[in-house]
């Protein structure tokens, strides 16, 4: 809880005084004409203030949490909607259409070429082959073929490496000693335990890329016969992102680095060894919206990496990004200011204040200022959706031809509104929070390759905050810098599309052969088929 009121606390509590005041004297002396349109005012405005917050609670306790806008066509039935929209548009609906159609037939294709088939002839008798009107022999006319999915359950076994040792008798006869002679051991991801990197890449996944806590993976491999402790499999998790830190986070971190673009985001964690009732999980990345590859022009691998810190304050970011100097994409979190980067500030979180405000006008609001927000935020997105394909000096120089007007239409309205809105209404927080975002907002459109909003950090936290509701809890900072690692691993394999298995498998493949390079094994590099 801060120490010291909000600004909308102390506005709400200098309001709520003034009215007492005013009752009290209207009921002592009266009131003058000027003093009573003021009561009115400010008990017009007081019951605003407390219908709109009484809105957003029942919001949030059971309405849907989508953002979702209707448009500005069905608002204000704008002709330029329709020809703004590029042919190119319109054959993608026309594809979009023919494919939703296709969809309704049964032939779908859900099982890859890569999975083994199994093929079944069903025949008839011999006798039934013969015609039953001539009794000629029939042949085959042709076939039909329908396909069945068979599950076979995970299997596991025990690979007993069995080290012969050889000893000369004619020495021994003699009372010589020579030594024994025998292989040398069979190469091992963790000396000492019967982890292989197969088990260990199937747990990791397990773990963090399908959020399956520890204790529910133990009694997953109870019933095919393995016993292991979550214990156990929490050492070798730890181990495991010690040998893989050097060679695959810490490399990548320098790569990050030195991108000029990178976007960061935040959540909580409970870590039961820190002394903070919340301690952090922080994730930075750069890199394409997808796996399918980068912008145009725009050579920046795709990076996720996530840091356990044991608080959220700003000096974990500078520290985490000490030295760099690019564009940094955040949120409206005022730590950041800490770091020497350029921040660039979210639309997705401005539009959500609008998005906010405009719920909490009532069913029967007429079209009001928070909708014309909301229509000019589309028309901004609406060009980043015509552009996502093109080259980054292309979305550059349609940015200053499109959407630098908008821009300023839109910084206009937001400084004549903010002398007309009270600013402690949910629509005057949303006016205001934009005005202070505006200047690290508007950055976007100085560089082709920086996003409109930082979407993609929290997309990269949601595979996190997923798994955290399973897991709910860390035991040990110890064990929440592993869960970093490792879920930097699984995650940057994703978002450059490649299975996290069959990469986590590669790489510790590679760590048993000898010295790994850590250029030869970045995930947006190497091919795995």
């Amino acid at each position: 809880m801060h120490a010291m009121k909000t600004r909308t606390e102390q506005s709400y509590n200098q309001r709520e005084k003034r009215i007492k005041l005013l009752d009290e004297k209207d009921l002592e002396q009266g009131l003058s004409v000027d003093e009573a349109k003021e009561l009115i005012g400010l008990q017009r405005a007081h019951l605003g203030f407390l219908q709109e917050q009484f809105r957003l609670a029942k919001h949030k306790l059971f309405a849907s949490k989508n953002e979702a806008y209707p448009g500005q066509g069905e608002l204000f039935n704008e002709a330029e909607d329709i020809a703004q929209q590029s042919e190119a548009e319109l054959a993608d609906e026309a594809q979009f259409t023919e494919y939703t159609a296709k969809r309704k037939k049964r032939n779908r294709n859900v099982v890859d070429d890569t999975v083994e088939r199994e093929v079944v002839i069903h025949d008839i008798d011999e006798a039934d082959k013969t015609c039953d009107c001539c009794q000629g022999q029939m042949h085959v006319m042709g076939k039909d073929v329908t396909e069945k999915l068979e599950y076979v359950p995970a299997t596991i076994k025990v690979i007993e490496n069995h080290r012969l040792k050889y000893a000369c008798r004619t020495c021994e006869k003699n009372g010589s000693k020579t030594p024994i002679k025998q292989a040398p051991p069979a190469p091992s991801i963790l000396p000492k335990s019967y982890a292989t990197p197969s088990l260990i890449a199937q747990i990791i996944v397990s773990k963090f890329q399908y959020g399956l806590p520890l204790y529910r993976l133990e009694t997953m491999l109870g019933h095919i016969g393995i016993h292991i402790s979550r214990q156990t499999m929490s050492d070798w998790l730890i181990k495991i992102s010690a040998l893989f830190k050097p060679i695959t986070y810490e490399p990548w971190h320098d790569i990050l680095l030195k991108q000029d673009y990178v976007r960061c985001d935040e959540t909580t964690m409970i870590v039961v060894g820190d002394d903070n009732v919340k301690s952090y999980m922080w994730v930075y990345n750069c890199g394409a919206d997808s796996p399918a590859g980068n912008i145009n022009g725009d050579d920046t691998p795709n990076i996720v990496l996530y840091d356990y810190q044991p608080s959220r304050a700003g000096k974990c970011a500078a520290d985490f990004l000490r030295g760099y100097e690019g564009y940094l994409g955040v949120d409206g979190y005022a730590g950041y200011h800490l770091t020497l980067a350029q921040l660039v500030a979210c639309l997705a979180h401005m539009r959500r204040k609008f998005v906010e405000a405009k719920k909490m006008q009532g069913k029967n609001a007429k079209v009001g200022k928070a909708d014309w927000a909301l229509n000019q935020i589309q028309k901004l997105y609406r060009i980043e959706k015509q552009i996502k394909d093109k080259t980054v000096e292309e979305r550059y120089r349609i940015r200053q031809e499109q959407s630098l007007p908008l821009l300023v239409q839109f910084k206009t309205w937001l400084d004549k509104s903010s002398l007309t809105v009270l600013p402690q209404s949910l629509l005057g927080k949303a006016i205001n929070y934009a005005l202070n975002q505006w200047a690290k907002f508007i950055r976007y459109i100085e560089d082709g390759r920086i996003d409109i909003d930082n979407n993609r950090s929290e997309s990269a936290i949601k595979p996190f905050v997923i798994g955290r509701k399973a897991w709910l809890i860390s035991q040990t900072s110890k064990g929440a810098n592993a869960s970093a690692i490792l879920y930097s691993i699984i995650e940057t394999a994703k978002a450059c599309g490649i299975k996290p298995y069959d990469y986590l498998m590669y790489v510790m493949q590679k760590m048993m052969e000898g010295n790994v390079n850590p250029e030869e094994i970045l995930p947006w590099k190497v091919n795995l088929g």
